[in-house]
């Protein structure tokens, strides 16, 4: 997941592979290979590519949010990925395709990856 996120930023500020490479003094082929997933950056080249791409750090860390969850009166604390929070809030705001999923996850999350396809 951390390729796509590379890709969405890299093009988001307009920057083609070739010049992050030397952004971050690592040829263009390196940065395909991030963004595809097929290898994964040293540490250093982790650190200069959030900072290129401004990524959060806490993102590119893997860290976790804790979120507070009441079930039957009872309240408990679970970690989230920062990425699982934004995909959920931004389902929210279509309270159909919401509650489709809610009801039946399994089945609404086949027929969208069928439609996908």
């Amino acid at each position: 997941m951390i390729g796509q996120e590379i890709k969405n930023a890299r093009l988001k500020l307009g920057i083609s592979q070739a010049k992050l490479g030397k952004m971050i003094g690592v040829s263009k082929v390196a940065i395909c290979w991030y963004e595809k997933g097929d290898r994964k950056p040293s540490l250093d080249n982790f650190i200069k590519l959030a900072e290129v791409l401004n990524l959060p750090f806490d993102f590119v860390l893997g860290k976790d949010k804790e979120v507070d969850v009441v079930k039957d009166e009872e309240k408990y604390t679970v970690k989230l990925a920062s990425k699982d929070l934004e995909i959920i809030n931004e389902l929210k705001q279509y309270p159909s395709l919401y509650k489709k999923i809610y009801e039946d996850p399994k089945r609404t999350i086949k027929l969208i990856n069928m439609k996908l396809k």
